[in-house]
């Protein structure tokens, strides 16, 4: 085989090179202007161990007094943090001089203002590891959730990006709870607004939109979509309610759709797997699917099942 021309390289490399010239999103160059996913992700990980300090060991810094060894990690997430907040502030912009003072001070702002709800933030995970113990008899001791459960995890981080979007930071949140959807398969809008004691069992495949409100105590099994009835709007439908609302003490079963942001969950409603809703359901209200059907091919023969009307046939879960 013929090894390639080195002028045919260098055409081809030229060519590829004018194309960024289109001015398209995709044409982007200006790689230090824009906030940088491996810090982010560093910063997802410092923070767990801020949210769950016994649960993880720093292995830069051989100090036996963990108190100091967080002293420093809080110091780290505030410098780094400050930072990629104030790029992101910028972000797609041509800054000045002012600019960059201007961006700097307000970052400076947010993360203090950041920092100062940890403690906040750590108030409503004590309650989420509370809610999971409490909802699943497989789990062992609340530390194995800590230690295990991608739901917990999703949710933690969930929980620092939902504040950095409530204090207007742009890119960043979403950021953050993405790189927690590839790692989990749980995707949760920073803008979703999630109350106590949530529990999310399993994980796997769950979608929570952004304008979606949950209450407390709601249990949430994998695979269920919280999502928008129609998206065929477009960026008509920005910040509008989309996504539904879910009340107080409501559980949520495996494959459930629930879409559109005139749809209300009421307290106490049980949703049963593979239901799809579009429409408000009053509280106490159980929903099932009714008359599954099953068929079974046997060579020439086929023998088709359908199941009895059970109004308790939302239990059947996994």
């Amino acid at each position: 085989m013929q090894d390639i021309i080195s002028p045919e390289i260098h055409a081809y490399t030229q060519r590829i090179l004018s194309d960024y010239d289109a001015n398209r999103p995709i044409d982007k160059l200006d790689v230090f202007n824009q906030p940088d996913t491996k810090v982010i992700h560093e910063l997802i990980e410092e923070l767990v161990r801020i949210a769950y300090p016994g649960f993880s060991k720093d292995e830069n810094y051989r100090i036996y007094d963990i108190r100091n060894n967080l002293s420093l990690v809080v110091e780290d997430i505030a410098f780094r943090l400050n930072k990629q907040i104030a790029i992101a502030l910028r972000y797609g912009q041509r800054p000045d001089d002012e600019t960059l003072v201007a961006t700097r001070g307000e970052a400076q702002k947010i993360t203090l203002a950041f920092l100062d709800r940890i403690p906040e933030i750590r108030a409503y995970l004590a309650t989420d590891v509370e809610a999971v113990f409490d909802g699943d008899p497989a789990a062992e001791s609340a530390d194995e959730i800590i230690f295990a459960y991608p739901g917990l995890y999703a949710t933690t981080v969930y929980r620092f990006a939902h504040v950095l979007y409530e204090l207007k930071v742009p890119v960043i949140p979403r950021i953050m709870t993405e790189l927690a959807h590839s790692k989990t398969g749980i995707d949760i809008s920073p803008g979703a607004k999630i109350g106590r004691y949530f529990m999310i069992d399993h994980g796997t495949g769950i979608v929570i939109g952004e304008t979606t409100t949950i209450g407390e105590h709601v249990k949430v099994y994998q695979g269920v979509t919280l999502g928008a009835l129609s998206t065929s709007g477009g960026r008509k439908l920005f910040n509008q309610k989309r996504h539904p609302t879910i009340e107080d003490h409501v559980t949520i079963y495996s494959g459930a759709s629930i879409l559109g942001g005139d749809t209300v969950i009421g307290q106490g409603a049980v949703i049963g797997g593979n239901v799809f809703l579009t429409k408000s359901i009053a509280p106490g209200t159980k929903v099932s699917v009714k008359n599954q059907e099953l068929r079974y091919d046997k060579g020439k023969r086929q023998v088709q099942e359908v199941e009895e009307d059970v109004d308790s046939a939302w239990f059947y879960v996994i």
